[in-house]
């Protein structure tokens, strides 16, 4: 029988590094939803993220209630919000009224996106004639307005919509030269991909914060389908703990626990201290992932 070879001191005391995260939920479209959605971040909001980030739909669709679900955070707990905008489908007037009306709610950080095509990955992306080109052009146009913070997002695998890896960063430069003070990746599940990609835009001189993206796997059919959108591949690996489980649904969360758990203490290994979590609106899995990094709720002091 070998040996248990012990535990690294990293992977025993994570929360002597500093560890730092940042939650993303998105707006609710029932009242079923509108629950499931403040019991999470009830849950999370103890562990008192760096900011909370909340989506807004392809086109704006979703802006009433993003802008709904933010005010309520301003209003009713202790988090920072930074509301995500998108320009696609919209002239600059209009996305300039968003930034406005965030700017007047109390928002001070906004996640600046170009935005999917109306009709989805399948339609062409097409800038609208009077609105901002691409996010880079959106980033400035916030910037403008309000000194507030934005970020931006990158993609370690490229945008699925960019001609190179290269042509990516070279917007990741465009969005940092017109303000962005970090950027957010896409989610991923191969760390090399996350530090190869650290490694080439460091080298282009590329210095603001690149923070993981880090997609707990609630679901792993729902999840491939968002991986296909956005062009992230799914290793076999993860295909092979997931088979079999499509009626054990019990199962499927520790594996998922087990599998996010491997992940973020790998990049914790690698020196990561900064994570963003792609929640679902759903808390248990995200907040047991952040109690292994060493985030713990704070206790009320009597």
């Amino acid at each position: 029988m070998q040996p248990v070879t012990p535990l690294r001191a990293s992977r025993l005391v994570p929360q002597q590094r500093q560890v730092r995260v940042s939650f993303e939920f998105f707006p609710p479209k029932t009242a079923e939803m509108e629950t499931t959605l403040w019991e999470a971040i009830g849950r999370l909001a103890p562990l008192q993220p760096s900011f909370v980030s909340v989506t807004y739909g392809a086109g704006g669709s979703t802006r009433e209630r993003t802008h709904a679900t933010v005010k309520r955070i301003i209003a009713e707990t202790p988090l920072v919000p930074a509301a995500h905008l998108t320009c696609v489908a919209a002239d600059r007037a209009e996305v300039d009224g968003v930034i406005r009306s965030y700017v007047a709610a109390g928002v001070r950080h906004i996640v600046a996106l170009r935005g999917d095509p109306v009709g989805g990955i399948a339609e062409r992306y097409a800038p609208h004639p009077r609105g901002y080109q691409n996010a880079a052009d959106l980033v400035a146009g916030i910037k403008a307005i309000a000194d507030i913070e934005v970020s931006v997002s990158a993609y370690p695998e490229k945008h699925p919509d960019s001609p190179s890896v290269e042509a990516d960063i070279d917007m990741l430069q465009a969005k940092v030269d017109a303000g962005a003070g970090r950027a957010i990746t896409q989610f991923f599940f191969d760390n090399d991909l996350y530090f190869r990609y650290l490694d080439r835009i460091r080298a282009r001189g590329i210095t603001i914060p690149i923070v993981p993206g880090i997609l707990p796997v609630q679901n792993f059919k729902q999840m491939r389908l968002f991986a296909e959108r956005c062009g992230t591949s799914v290793p076999a690996w993860l295909a092979d703990r997931f088979a079999g489980l499509d009626a054990d649904a019990a199962t499927r969360r520790l594996i998922a626990a087990a599998v996010a758990a491997e992940q973020v203490m790998d990049l914790v290994d690698r020196g990561v201290t900064d994570f963003h979590f792609y929640t679902m609106n759903r808390a248990d899995l995200v907040f047991a992932i952040c109690h292994l990094l060493g985030v713990r709720a704070q206790e009320k002091v009597a």
